[in-house]
């Protein structure tokens, strides 16, 4: 269904310039701060909810720019991306328009564990961000920078809670308030930028940091807890410098997978899409990094890097004497640079020409801009709400790196999360979350609010207890109908799709499961199954389809009839009947683990004087986290199951009390007489 026509660039950027020139009105349910990832998410799915929204960032021709490297999804990432579209959220349908090479990551394992992945092209990812922000209903996007966030003092009935009420500028001169506001500020909060020992503010190369007043704002008025983490970039290399013929080519998927259930097929077509080559450090490496760490400021630095995306300095510090992989990666259809994936680096300019000259196939390579780090502020999660709403302050949502993750997938799924709820909340309508049972973005939001982070956060199916049920095939039918339903943020054509996608394959699998026969009547059908003699049972469809050497067109082709009207959806039918029995039983688990989970947690718990027997080290855990739920409280880092329970007890005692209390409850004189008076009024005259 990519029919869409995107505007030339330069039509964008004059609508662009249209939307930024003024702003029609000075209140709006929602301000997004920040055009990343997290911004123009949030932006979007605000929208979507119905609320009026506006977005401000610094520099409108940036909004859908892939700072780091151009690609999306991945192991863990891809199952984020799909569940992001299945929310009716941008960033699938934009990577399926902008991709150019498609590739299933981890393909030897099982389908729930497959990451979808492609590599982007720059220019048309940012071009349809751009396109569909600027055309969406209720959103206008305004240019500048913002110097501070307004608040309310906090109410003396609620001590210590303050209420966001806009924004100001930073000319100083335009307030625009606000019923909530989302902050997206990436790498950009009291951001620097590293190269060497030369550090200058900056959230991007070419990109001033955020206003110092935000951060003020935050730690002094707000007294919100805050860190900093570090991240980083590798050059940009020629690649007409490049030797490719000394790397290992790696091709692409011959048939492209697209991330959107909108979508049956990719942009970019099956023979058009790009090579990337994968080459490795030497000895060489090693010996450039290690002589030049005096010369390397960044990699002195306190703040936690990521460890799942290190520097080349850190992998040599970490892992000495190993060969490193070193993925080269197109930027684009038409771009003559290539992205060395792997090797990150702040080191001196004149150093990283150095280092990635001693590598076989950049012998000859050419920089076309050095490498560098950044440093940041981010606010420690779990001082949020699983709504991604800061508990101290009314109104007010964070997303992406602020909250300490990693990544553009990490911050799409929290802008669109933080973004809902911040429409949701506008338009007095109550905040929702996401069970970590129910989606990989319930564990991702679930992991920071309530364990919080020490080093930037990236997602894994590991991280996933429910994996098997939790798959990127079938996030529509986790989320579509309730993203439409009871969230408010899906259109009617992708429900209509869901709807019809869901009945379809209930009536495929009803179909199977009624076509049965004998083993042997199944081996005559079909000899070329692998199925031993000995099995004599009656099986049906369902059951023979989750052998390995059976595919649906097999059993198709056996009967056309009842089965080839189904041929669209023949591989999510194989990965539903190979998951069936384990999905039936992690369903079970589920829903006995959400009876408990679920449980609301008062928030006006005194954890630290609770009469239950708890140690000093879990009440203080308790106290500063103040998990909203049980099952919040249990993935609290320092918990044991003793202390769950005795909490558990403590909680239903003190609701059973509570009950009692106001079952015994005396009338008050004025309540009496005013239902008195509402009775006698209902009597006839």
């Amino acid at each position: 269904m990519l029919t869409k026509k995107l505007p030339h660039l330069q039509s964008v950027l004059v609508l662009v310039c249209r939307r930024a020139s003024h702003l029609a009105r000075q209140h709006y349910d929602v301000i997004v701060v920040g055009g990343g990832h997290a911004g123009t998410e949030a932006a979007a799915a605000a929208a979507r909810v119905g609320a009026e929204t506006l977005l401000v960032t610094q520099k409108i021709h940036t909004i859908g720019a892939l700072s780091c490297n151009p690609s999306l999804g991945g192991v863990g990432k891809g199952q984020l991306v799909k569940e992001v579209d299945a929310l009716d959220g941008l960033c699938g349908r934009a990577g399926d328009w902008a991709g150019i090479h498609f590739s299933i990551l981890n393909r030897r394992k099982g389908p729930a564990v497959w990451g979808p992945r492609a590599q982007l092209d720059r220019q048309r990812y940012r071009q349809y961000i751009q396109s569909e922000l600027l055309s969406t209903p209720r959103l206008t996007v305004v240019e500048g920078s913002v110097e501070e966030l307004l608040v309310t003092a906090p109410n003396p009935e609620e001590p210590g809670c303050h209420r966001v009420t806009g924004i100001r500028l930073a000319d100083g001169s335009q307030m625009i308030s606000a019923s909530s506001v989302v902050l997206t500020t990436g790498t950009f909060l009291s951001g620097s930028l590293f190269m060497g020992q030369t550090t200058s503010p900056g959230g991007r190369i070419g990109d001033a940091p955020s206003s110092g007043g935000l951060s003020q704002t935050l730690r002094e008025r707000l007294g919100l807890r805050t860190g900093r983490l570090r991240t980083g970039t590798p050059p940009r290399i020629l690649r007409d410098s490049v030797d490719l013929s000394l790397a290992n080519v790696h091709l692409p998927d011959s048939q492209p997978t697209p991330f959107s259930f909108l979508n049956t097929h990719t942009r970019c077509k099956p023979e058009e899409q790009l090579p990337c080559y994968l080459t490795f450090t030497t000895p060489g490496v090693e010996r450039v990094v290690r002589e030049s760490l005096h010369l390397n400021c960044h990699i002195q630095e306190d703040a936690k890097g990521p460890r799942y995306c290190p520097s080349i300095e850190s992998r040599v510090l970490r892992f000495p004497g190993r060969k490193h992989q070193v993925w080269l990666e197109p930027e684009g259809m038409t771009s003559d640079l290539l992205y060395p994936q792997g090797l990150s680096m702040t080191m001196p300019p004149d150093v990283q020409l150095r280092l990635i000259r001693e590598i076989p196939a950049m012998h000859r390579a050419e920089i076309h801009m050095p490498g560098y780090g950044v440093q940041y502020d981010f606010v420690c999660p779990t001082q949020l709400s699983p709504a991604l709403q800061v508990k101290s302050t009314q109104g007010f949502f964070l997303a992406g790196q602020i909250n300490g993750t990693t990544g553009y997938e990490e911050a799409a799924a929290q802008g669109l999360w933080a973004g809902v709820n911040a429409g949701r909340s506008a338009l007095s309508m109550p905040t929702l979350a996401l069970s970590r049972t129910e989606s990989y973005i319930g564990v991702l939001i679930d992991d920071l609010v309530s364990r919080g982070v020490t080093e930037p956060y990236r997602m894994f199916t590991s991280r996933a207890e429910y994996r098997t049920y939790l798959r990127p095939d079938n996030a529509d039918l986790r989320l579509t109908l309730k993203g439409f339903e009871e969230v408010g943020c899906v259109s009617t054509l992708r429900y209509h799709e869901a709807v019809r996608v869901r009945d379809s394959l209930q009536d495929a699998l009803a179909t199977l499961q009624s076509l049965t026969l004998s083993a042997h009547s199944w081996r005559k059908k079909l000899p070329s199954i692998h199925m031993s003699e000995a099995k004599s049972a009656m099986l049906n469809a369902m059951d023979l389809l989750q052998y390995n050497d059976v595919s649906f067109e097999m059993l198709a082709s056996a009967f056309p009839e009842g089965l080839e009207p189904y041929m669209e959806f023949s591989q999510r039918l194989k990965i539903e009947a190979v998951y069936s029995p384990h999905c039936d039983k992690q369903k079970t688990e589920i829903e006995r683990i959400q009876k408990e989970e679920n449980m609301s947690l008062p928030q006006d718990i005194d954890y630290l004087s609770l009469p239950v027997s708890l140690s000093q080290e879990v009440r203080e855990i308790l106290d500063r986290v103040q998990p909203s739920t049980l099952g919040a409280a249990t993935r609290l880092q320092g918990m044991t199951p003793a202390a769950i329970v005795h909490l558990l007890n403590y909680v239903r005692h003190a609701g059973q009390k509570g009950r009692r209390t106001q079952k015994k409850q005396p009338h008050q004189k004025g309540d009496r007489e005013e239902e008195l008076s509402a009775r006698n009024a209902s009597l006839p005259q």
